[in-house]
């Protein structure tokens, strides 16, 4: 029987919320976005056609609000709802809500959820089907003693998992007994707040094993087939990177023996829609069964780019009663894609998220084997409380290499000002030797940390001379308390009859350099546009130079950088901030204090616990010392940068 749907509300935001909208769009429906109160102005509301604030900030007073949503759908005149990825997306209470209200859930059915949903019950539904599983302990005891018990039987390195989790929300790894607790109580805040269940389970970790998932499809007919498989062994704290279809090396029994074991699962709980089976590959080429995702993948492209199918109009069809228009022996697979995850994060800050305004946002150009799934635009804020993925990229070649290459070119193309970001280790990761070889495993990161992720070199005195000409040139004419007839309200060059030299004093990326500039009538550095074009001994080479506001970001050797002026006298000040203050490393809420005033701490013991974009960092002692002073208590919100704890040297 067939159902009408034409107007879809997407339960999420960002880029999924977009990319949905697109493909809905395009297929003539009506769409609708929900927003918290933050993102009232965000992307995926401004390119819908209706929207609906659920108020709040946090997931929990917005996103998560299953009344409210469904309210949004019946106001709204959707028929059906889309759920994206995270958030409730893989909740059976909100698929079994909808449906309750009358409404169609682009997704799975509520008791394939349930079967799937829990690691645990998944864990044991494949044991019942024959499929391998990594040894563990999927129980429902969740004392700490249970675990201690079941990681001495498994024996370390162990995996804490979120039994109703995933993207690497409360999961840990454990080296060894003595950091069980902490680990096991870290993970369980995890999983409670990001899915609202902390309830864990315990696997080996498998050393050196490459992760790879198959996408299953199924229709309200019986038919299921699996559409290839893609690889996302390159991982950061059991969070993809890069993701890649097909599995580099894989052979054509093995893929067909993973596709018909991934099958074989769904059809065992009554699948219906998208879904994906995800395994671990050891280096004998045997696998195992780690978890299935009830729902569409983040790195769906490039599934989508090696087929030539569009799997969110499949959900759309599929949710009508339409019947899957392809068999298992008509799916496409055709030449190589590789996907890339662009986080607003800092590498050389252990990763953590970065928040701000997006003050300068270019994209890669779309084209044949080229595409951008992006959330943003320039001059959005990226707020603390949500995931910090700005979008992702994903490239298409005959092969591999060709493939690889493209996405190299549009990571260049790619420019992003006003928060830190993944861009440049990126562009290592697809860069190294290694990668080229497709030597995969989860452990790629931390075994190749050295090249991808080098200490930060001291800015050499050409980029000093570059940003100092590409800023003056790029001032406004009439510069607010500044000479008129000044050298630096010149917009093209230096002018004749001028000053010959003249010092600036700049900061970027936490240095500072007083910069003399010196001029000749025909100067060799101009500033065109926005490219900073430099002659030497022949040869012109170009800077991408973008002004905003009284900051300028140049690129220099693949890095963007941004570079202002500094007042020395205010900074000297600056230099002089509270001796021995633990600051926050990013705007967040405090989940735990840990230590109280007068308490003796050793170096390492985490005194604070601050939780942003549903991770939790943990604030250490640097040295050991006792804690003079706490300025932050737990529910509190704190800004980046705001003195936490005062911790005099013992």
């Amino acid at each position: 029987m067939s159902t009408h749907i034409d107007t879809l509300l997407v339960a999420n935001r960002g880029e999924i919320a977009c990319r949905v909208m697109r493909t809905a769009k395009a297929m003539g429906l009506k769409t609708v976005a929900v927003h918290s109160a933050i993102d009232a102005s965000a992307r995926h509301v401004r390119e819908a056609d209706i929207a609906i604030d659920l108020g709040g900030a946090k997931p929990a007073d917005s996103y998560l609000r299953i009344d409210a949503l469904i309210a949004a759908a019946k106001a709204s005149g959707a028929q059906a709802i889309h759920p994206g990825y995270g958030f409730l997306s893989e909740n059976a209470g909100f698929a079994r809500a909808i449906e309750a209200a009358g409404l169609v859930f682009l997704g799975p059915p509520a008791s394939a959820i349930d079967a799937m949903g829990s690691k645990s019950a998944a864990k044991a539904l494949m044991e019942a089907a024959g499929v391998p599983l990594v040894p563990g302990y999927h129980g429902e005891a969740q004392d700490l003693e249970t675990f201690r018990a079941a990681a001495e039987v498994i024996g370390y390195p162990v995996l804490l998992k979120a039994a109703a989790g995933g993207g690497g929300k409360g999961m840990k790894v454990v080296e060894r007994e003595a950091d069980l607790a902490e680990a096991l109580a870290s993970a369980q805040r995890e999983a409670q707040s990001s899915f609202g269940d902390a309830r864990m389970l315990v696997e080996k970790y498998v050393l050196k094993p490459r992760h790879v998932e198959i996408q299953v499809f199924a229709d309200q007919h019986g038919h299921c087939l699996y559409l290839n498989e893609r690889d996302c062994s390159i991982q950061r704290r059991h969070q993809k990177v890069v993701e890649e279809a097909p599995a580099p090396g894989l052979t054509p029994e093995l893929r067909r023996a993973m596709g018909e074991a991934a099958v074989k699962a769904a059809q065992a709980i009554g699948y219906v829609g998208a879904g994906t089976v995800e395994f671990l590959l050891d280096e004998r080429g045997d696998f195992f069964f780690m978890e299935m995702n009830t729902r569409l993948q983040v790195e769906h492209p490039v599934t989508e780019a090696i087929t030539g199918l569009d799997l969110v109009a499949w959900q759309i069809r599929v949710a009508r009663g339409e019947a899957l228009p392809l068999t298992q022996e008509q799916v496409p697979l055709t030449g190589h894609a590789i996907e890339v995850r662009l986080y607003a994060e800092d590498p050389d800050n252990d990763f953590l998220p970065s928040t701000g305004t997006l003050s300068l946002y270019r994209e890669a150009q779309s084209g044949p084997g080229r595409r951008v799934d992006s959330g943003v635009a320039e001059n959005d804020e990226v707020s603390p409380f949500y995931d910090p993925m700005l979008g992702k990229l994903i490239a298409w070649g005959d092969n591999r290499e060709e493939a690889r290459l493209r996405l190299l070119a549009m990571l260049d193309e790619t420019a992003v000002g006003g928060v830190r970001t993944n861009l440049t280790f990126l562009r290592r990761v697809l860069a190294h030797p290694a990668f080229a070889e497709a030597e995969l495993d989860t452990g790629f990161i931390p075994r190749h940390e050295a090249q991808l992720l080098p200490a930060a070199d001291t800015l050499p005195a050409e980029f000093w001379q570059l940003a100092g000409e590409a800023l003056v040139q790029s001032e406004p004419l009439r510069r607010k308390h500044e000479d008129y007839h000044s050298p630096w309200s010149a917009t093209a060059g230096w002018r004749a009859g001028l000053p010959r030299e003249i010092d600036l004093h700049l900061a970027c990326n936490g240095e500072s350099q007083v910069v003399r500039l010196r001029h000749a009538a025909a100067s060799s550095v101009r500033l065109e546009g926005e490219w900073l074009q430099v002659e030497q001994d022949g040869l012109r080479r170009q800077h991408l130079a973008v002004r905003r506001g009284d900051s300028l970001y140049l690129e220099f050797q693949g890095e963007l950088h941004c570079i202002s002026r500094v007042d020395p006298i205010a900074e000297a000040e600056a230099s002089h901030a509270h001796h021995g203050g633990l600051t926050a490393p990013m705007n967040g809420s405090i989940v735990r204090v840990l230590v109280e005033a007068g308490q003796a701490v050793e170096a390492g013991t985490a005194l604070v616990v601050l939780e942003a974009m549903k991770m939790e960092h943990s604030i250490r002692a640097p040295h050991a010392g006792t804690v003079k002073a706490l300025y932050c208590g737990e529910g509190e919100m704190v800004a980046e940068g705001s003195v936490l704890v005062e911790l005099d040297e013992g």
